[in-house]
């Protein structure tokens, strides 16, 4: 693995999109429900929102651990690896 492609997993991460996907809402959807409580767009959180964010997180995190695993395997490349 290269410094470019450990890189772009770092930097991989859950975006609105990705949440609105999952939950079958719209970004709009998403972004009125983060809002806070008192503005005037605040819509309600999607139904299922706790589940869908679980698991989008469960996701992230074997995201990482594969990345983490990858490069401990690999040998250094560059001194102070």
């Amino acid at each position: 693995m290269n410094f470019k492609e450990a890189t772009d997993g770092l930097f991989d991460r859950i975006d609105h999109a990705k949440l609105a996907e999952a939950l079958g809402v719209s970004v709009a959807s998403i972004r009125q429900a983060r809002l806070s409580e008192t503005a005037t767009a605040h819509r309600s959180p999607p139904e299922g929102w706790v589940k869908a964010v679980i698991k989008l997180a469960e996701r992230q995190a074997r995201h990482y651990e594969t990345l983490i695993q990858r490069l401990k395997s690999q040998k250094p490349t560059t001194i102070g690896d």
